[in-house]
């Protein structure tokens, strides 16, 4: 007997529901993933600070981060962007990066769950040897305390929300900055897309990659001639 319409309907349907199924999965290893943009093949030979950007609880919560690694990424920084439980492998990629010299400047940015696993990334950092040079938190989601330090410890959090002040725990080295900002609107989950929120973070990353290319232009010797006094100081600035 042929089967009725309505089994013959079913049958058909599965294939389809399979592919569907399969698209889904691989959306989600792929929301998983990091993703690395990288600067722009005439700025890349001096590009060697690189952003960190941690996502919080799901990928979903977090994506103002990837408007900022955009805005950095036009300006020639690389970035990457991951979920924070990549924090530890995160660690070990920038690590072998550093020792290869192909970065020199380490700077770390995460969003709630992302501001959290920051002082661990950190760590990790600090026992391989690698220095941070800045870390700017966005309403970490638990208490945190900060044991080891990066150069600079910016924590950005709403004071009268889900939000902590991050601790300082003995013989923290570095500077720790805990900075409420109650009252301006912003809330935990519109916290990393907040215009004014982003302008500061790119502004403050933009300074630690400045200071660390700046340098004093040579001095030339006393009566050296005018040309000679010129070229130094032309020199570029390492």
């Amino acid at each position: 007997m042929r089967p009725n319409g309505r089994h013959t309907a079913g049958a058909s349907q599965l294939p389809a529901i399979r592919v569907w199924a399969m698209c889904l999965l691989l959306l989600s290893a792929v929301a998983m993933s990091p993703t690395t943009a990288r600067a722009a093949p005439s700025q890349a030979a001096a590009a060697t600070t690189h952003v960190y950007l941690l996502r919080g609880v799901l990928n979903i919560f977090s994506l103002g981060l990837d408007t900022i690694g955009a805005r950095l990424e036009a300006q020639g920084i690389p970035v990457t962007v991951a979920n924070f439980v990549s924090w530890s492998s995160l660690a070990n990629e920038a690590a072998t990066a550093y020792r290869a010299g192909r970065i020199k400047t380490i700077i770390l940015v995460g969003h709630s769950s992302g501001a959290t696993a920051l002082p661990d990334m950190i760590a990790k950092l600090n026992q391989l040897g690698v220095p941070v040079k800045l870390a700017i938190g966005l309403d970490s989601v638990f208490k945190t305390r900060l044991s080891t330090g990066a150069e600079r410890y910016i924590n950005i959090y709403i004071g009268d929300g889900p939000g902590e002040p991050v601790r300082p725990a003995a013989g923290l080295r570095g500077k720790l900055d805990n900075v409420d900002v109650r009252g301006t609107g912003v809330g935990h989950i519109s916290i990393d897309k907040n215009e004014a929120i982003q302008r500061r973070v790119i502004a403050e990353i933009d300074a630690a990659d400045h200071a660390r290319s700046r340098a004093p232009a040579p001095v030339a010797e006393p009566g050296a001639p005018r040309q000679a006094r010129s070229a130094a100081a032309a020199a570029p600035r390492n």
